[in-house]
Parts: C-alpha cells; sequence; structure tokens
C-alpha cells in the first residue's frame, strides 16, 4: 500500500514538474527568422550552437512534446529542419538544422491574448543564400539618373508572432492590413513620377525602429504607416489618420542627443557628427519641426481622400507618440483603417474590392499632397511646369492647376497678374 501511495506522489510530482510543449510556429523574413514554441508553463531552457553543421540546439527541462512537433514551410527559411528526442525521464533535446551560421538568441515570453508560455527563438545575420536572395525583397533606394521618382514607404503594422488585433470572425490585423499595403503600393506605383515600397512584404515581425531604418534606407520622401483598430466596443467604426505628438518629438530629440550611435546618423541631410551640442540640438529641432509640419500636410491630404470613401471615426488629424513616427527627417503618419472589431467593417476589411478602394482614395490623398508640396529634383517637379498659350490667364492656370494665382507669381517673380505667350511657369 506504501508504494502504491508512494508511486502515486511520484507520478503527481512528475507532472507537476512536466511542461507540455503544445506546438511550433515559424516566421521567416529577409532580416530574421523566428521559431515560436508555444508550452503550458513558462520554460526551463539551455541554448546551445554548434557548427560542421551548423545547427542551434534547445534543452528544455522538465518538458515534454504533446504530439509531434511539425515545423511549418517557410520560402525564405534557413532552417534545413527541425528534430527531437527525448533526454533522460525529464528533458526534451531539440535541434535546429540550418543552412548557414546565423545569430541566435533566445526570449521566454508570458502569455498575452490568445497566446499562453512561449520561448521565442530569434535567427539573424549571415549571408543570404541564392534562394534566399532570390525570394527576399527590401526597400532599395533608388538609382539617381537625373530627376527621381518620389518614394512613399508603406509599413504594414504587426507581423509574424505580433499578430495584431484579432476580428470576431478570427481574422488577424498583420494579415489584413498587410493586404492593404500591398494594393497600396500597388495604387501609388500607377501614379506617374511616383513609387512606393513595402517596409513588411511577408509574415514577419521587424522591430518598430527597424520599420524607421528601413524607410530611410529607402530615402523615402514620406512614411506610412497600416493598421485595422479595435475596440470593446464592437459598434466603433470609421478610419483615424495620426501624426507625432509633440511630446513624442521632444522624447525623441532627447534620445537623439544622448545617443553616441546617432551622432554620424543624418538629418536633413546633415550629418551631426562634427557639431557641436547646440548646434546638434538646433539642426535636429528645425528637421523635427519641419517633417511634423509636413507630416500634418500629409496627413489630412489623405484623411480628406478617406473622408470621400465613408465614414471617419476622427474627422480631424489625431496626435500621438507611436513609435514608428518618430523619424526625425521623414514626414510620417499612422493610418487606422477601420475598426476590426466591427463584425461590419471587419467583413468590408476583408473584401479585395474595399482593399482596392482603401487604397486608391489614400492614394488620391498622397498625390494631392505631393501636388502642392513636391521634392525638388523629382520627375513631378519638373513635370509641374506650365507653357502659356493662347487664351491663358493667370486665373485660369491657376484653376487647372488648383492653386492659387498668388503662389505662382510667388513661385516665379511676377510683380503682376499678366503672363507671356510661350512663357515656361513653375507650378508650386
Amino acid at each position: 500500500m506504501r508504494g502504491v501511495v508512494f508511486l502515486a506522489l511520484f507520478l503527481c510530482s512528475t507532472a507537476a514538474l512536466t511542461a507540455d510543449i503544445a506546438g511550433v510556429r515559424l516566421w521567416a523574413g529577409p532580416d530574421r527568422t523566428t521559431v515560436v514554441f508555444d508550452l503550458d508553463e513558462a520554460p526551463k531552457y539551455r541554448l546551445l550552437q554548434f557548427k560542421n553543421p551548423d545547427r542551434v540546439v534547445i534543452d528544455f527541462s522538465g518538458a515534454v512534446a504533446r504530439g509531434e512537433l511539425n515545423l511549418p514551410a517557410a520560402e525564405n527559411s534557413p532552417i534545413i529542419g527541425l528534430r527531437y528526442a527525448r533526454r533522460g525521464n525529464r528533458d526534451l533535446r531539440v535541434v535546429l538544422d540550418l543552412e548557414q551560421t546565423l545569430t541566435v538568441d533566445a526570449s521566454p515570453m508570458p502569455p498575452r491574448k490568445q497566446y499562453g508560455h512561449r520561448l521565442v527563438i530569434n535567427l539573424t545575420g549571415g549571408k543570404a543564400s541564392g534562394r534566399r536572395a532570390a525570394s527576399a525583397s527590401r526597400p532599395t533606394a533608388p538609382a539617381h539618373r537625373g530627376a527621381r521618382d518620389i518614394v512613399v514607404a508603406i509599413d504594414a503594422g504587426h507581423g509574424g508572432e505580433d499578430v495584431g488585433a484579432i476580428g470576431p470572425s478570427g481574422v488577424y490585423e498583420k494579415d489584413i492590413v498587410l493586404a492593404v499595403s500591398r494594393e497600396l503600393v500597388a495604387a501609388i506605383n500607377r501614379l506617374d513620377g511616383m513609387r512606393g515600397v513595402l517596409v513588411r512584404t511577408g509574415d514577419y515581425y521587424i522591430g518598430l525602429r527597424e520599420r524607421m531604418v528601413k524607410a530611410r534606407a529607402a530615402e523615402a520622401d514620406l512614411f506610412i504607416s497600416i493598421h485595422a483598430d479595435a475596440f470593446k466596443d464592437r459598434r466603433v467604426q470609421g478610419s483615424s489618420v495620426y501624426v507625432l505628438s509633440q511630446r513624442g518629438a521632444s522624447s525623441e530629440a532627447a534620445r537623439w542627443l544622448a545617443e553616441n550611435e546617432n551622432a554620424s546618423d543624418l538629418i536633413g541631410g546633415v550629418s551631426l557628427d562634427d557639431k557641436d551640442d547646440v548646434l546638434k540640438s538646433v539642426l535636429l529641432d528645425l528637421s523635427q519641426t519641419a517633417s511634423l509640419d509636413a507630416s500634418i500636410d500629409a496627413a489630412n491630404a489623405i484623411l480628406s481622400g478617406l473622408k470621400r470613401l465613408g465614414k471617419v471615426h476622427k474627422r480631424d488629424v489625431q496626435h500621438a507618440g507611436f513609435m514608428v513616427l518618430k523619424s526625425p527627417d521623414i514626414p510620417s503618419l499612422l493610418i487606422e483603417t477601420a475598426f476590426i472589431s466591427n463584425p461590419d467593417e471587419e467583413r468590408r476589411l476583408r473584401s479585395k474590392t474595399f482593399q482596392r478602394e482603401l487604397a486608391a482614395s489614400m492614394a488620391t490623398g498622397i498625390r494631392a499632397y505631393f501636388e502642392q508640396n513636391t521634392p525638388p529634383g523629382t520627375r513631378l517637379a519638373e513635370a509641374r511646369r506650365h507653357r502659356v498659350s493662347r487664351g491663358d490667364t493667370l486665373s485660369v492656370i491657376a484653376e487647372r492647376y488648383d492653386v492659387s494665382m498668388e503662389s505662382i507669381k510667388l513661385a516665379n517673380n511676377l510683380s503682376g497678374d499678366g503672363v507671356r505667350l510661350g512663357e515656361v511657369l513653375k507650378i508650386p
């Protein structure tokens, strides 16, 4: 009898010490691959890395696999395969076989939203193989040969492990906003003199500051982060447009001035590494002020386009401290396209037709903004010329381009309202 009681106590204590690994998930991006192990309690583990052949070993202490652990397929993954085996009575060894040497880090994550305990493995670095290089798509700077295209960086929020908000039917925000972002890039690319680039091209996560870095690498003239809002009241609906708050700008300025890593960065094309602290502060303030003013103008233009599409949640541009809006030298805004928590809007967001309508309305606003704020040296700037023909007057020209007579006079140093036949005017 004592033996039976002892055995029962032993089994109970073993069960209490055992963590179930419920499954494994994978997201592969151009710069980082993430592997997530789902567990029913906080993992106890040891991470090892070996070469010849390259592999990562995770020894889970007091853990068992609940069923088969199968690594999902991913086109760009550097992981050749996953294998696992028991070690002793209480441990489980999992091996990730790699096609190259990578930098590896692991982070245990507590339960959040629909997820329980997790162990997140990030694989970064290394040289992309021919297969990976061919499939990876990165925002790249345009080759400047004469006049250039205006570049708009479109950032699909969330991605990978970060699914964002979840709609009533179970659809993920990360998937919706990537689909909308692709439609928006396509709509921008149909505009003469403009080019859209995707910051996130697939289902993987990118750090918030890294998104800003990618926009700068693409030499973007405008950065737009696309999201789908959620609220506990499912009746709430409509779009909103955000720019950086003054408080958020101030905190970011302090960070740039305090951190040495930013000393050699460019602010509006000017290097800070050879400037004293006072001049750095002045240059940064000027750049931030100009970017924030431009962000507000762009946000208002896009909000006007969204108003023509349907109901908006906030009729004025909103201000918030979102991290992705903190670039000091690129006008940046965040668009909450609709409420994914609203069943009707979720249904519309899943519709390819509505995604294209959203993209078209945003592209209209983007075009309107750049027609009024055309960057010099771009093809759109060169196209904004008007040769005066017979019957043209200053008022007719102003009405045609939807600008004021005074702005045309100012841009061309005209003292009066008269124009000469054959004269070429710059249109602001």
